[in-house]
């Protein structure tokens, strides 16, 4: 199991300062993946669209000063300042992009970085940022991700690469430089939907769902394995080996030590309780297949998050390593 966090790339956390002395230290600790969120403007009035609360509220994005720091930029001033911690986008949304300049951004950090770059990939849920930054229209999200990462492939992989689609077609054209994975960087797909999944068997190396969907709600390790039955079957009706599937988690609202959180349905929240219960939920989502699992840490202060992660690294990560 390797185990990740988010830097702070929003709000007022989002100070150079704070986010090298969390990556830092997080690599230090032993964490192997450093995740990095996207928006790229803040709409004043969104409608109530965010897949991951109950009444589809954004809280964060209404409390929001508008600061959101550029993840590739940020990537690329990270691996910097890192040695060998993974530097994951989670997730860029993809039509936001133009795909060509989108897969430069992430080869040219790749070659900078001597191959650490994992392109964590999804659809997006806010129109109105759509609207706003000029992208397709919403309602094709879905195909126009699809061909994006398509295109994102073609240039990384082939020496004359060349694309006939519905939003994007090019040939007779050079691209470099290549990423140093082979054959190419690693794509996490976001998600929980059955779109998600079909995505991740036909275009992904990883799928990354997290804990906090309502609509696919996989906040204790019995749910999860549902989802994980059901990506498994729909990579076998598609002729591909599910043990060629690297499982990520995100357990975007887990709140770390703390008091048992229960269910609805009675259960405990996974990811919540003392040590003895997140490591038993630990090895539960490891036992369903995860290889990959990022808890958000951060905190209203940098020496906050700090803590929490030094207490999961000197508590948690022992007993299950």
């Amino acid at each position: 199991m390797q185990f990740g966090f988010p830097i702070p790339n929003g709000g007022a956390m989002a100070k150079a300062e704070n986010i090298l002395k969390i990556a830092k230290v997080g690599e230090r600790l032993g964490f192997e993946i450093l995740a990095i969120p996207d928006h790229v403007v803040m709409p004043r009035n969104i409608a109530p669209n965010y897949p991951y609360s109950e009444n589809g509220d954004a809280t964060f994005a209404t409390i929001s000063d508008g600061t959101f720091l550029e993840p590739f930029a940020l990537m690329s001033y990270v691996s910097a300042q890192t040695d060998q911690i993974k530097l994951m986008t989670s997730v860029i949304v993809v039509p936001y992009r133009e795909p060509m300049l989108t897969a430069k951004l992430a080869s040219t950090i790749d070659d900078l970085s001597g191959g650490r770059v994992i392109l964590g990939c999804g659809v997006g849920w806010m129109p109105e940022e759509f609207k706003a930054v000029g992208s397709p229209p919403f309602e094709e999200r879905g195909k126009v991700t699809d061909e994006y990462i398509d295109i994102f492939i073609e240039l990384w992989t082939k020496e004359n690469p060349k694309y006939r689609g519905q939003y994007r077609s090019f040939e007779d054209l050079m691209f470099a430089p290549k990423p140093i994975q082979k054959p190419h960087l690693p794509i996490w797909i976001g998600g929980e939907s059955i779109p998600a999944m079909r995505r991740v068997v036909r275009r992904g190396q990883a799928w990354f769902p997290s804990d906090a969907n309502p609509k696919n709600p996989f906040n204790t390790a019995e749910r999860f394995k549902g989802g994980i039955n059901t990506l498994y079957k729909i990579a076998e009706d598609e002729g591909r080996s599910p043990e060629s599937i690297h499982i990520g988690f995100w357990a975007i609202s887990s709140p770390g030590v703390c008091e048992n959180i229960i269910l609805d349905n009675g259960s405990r929240k996974a990811f919540t309780g003392n040590v003895d219960d997140i490591v038993e939920d630990i090895k539960a989502y490891e036992e369903a297949g995860v290889e990959s699992l990022l808890f958000n840490f951060l905190q209203d202060s940098c020496e906050a998050t700090i803590d929490r992660m030094e207490e999961f690294a000197a508590e948690i990560m022992p007993k299950v390593h």
